[in-house]
């Protein structure tokens, strides 16, 4: 994948989202991304979901409060929503 394909936005319990990084590179979406699933808000619950998407508009990766890190996950498997073709 080319660099400055990757987008990361989080979700909060409002129901409004925001693109916190926007067609950057692997690297710093992925920083962007342990930034945004550690800080307070998602501690607290504000924020419900993190995602890190392709220039495809593909997850790359998604963080959900509660959960923690949902895909990738250590068996590989894609989660059910992806698996039954909504993202």
């Amino acid at each position: 994948m080319p660099q400055g394909e990757y987008s990361v936005c989080q979700f909060f319990e409002d129901g409004t989202y925001e693109y916190t990084r926007r067609y950057v590179d692997i690297q710093e979406a992925t920083d962007a991304f342990t930034h945004y699933t550690n800080n307070v808000a998602c501690r607290m619950g504000i924020t419900k979901r993190v995602i890190i998407t392709d220039g495809g508009d593909c997850t790359v990766a998604e963080w959900q409060h509660g959960k923690g890190l949902i895909w990738p996950n250590k068996s590989g498997e894609e989660p059910k929503e992806q698996a039954s073709g909504t993202k």
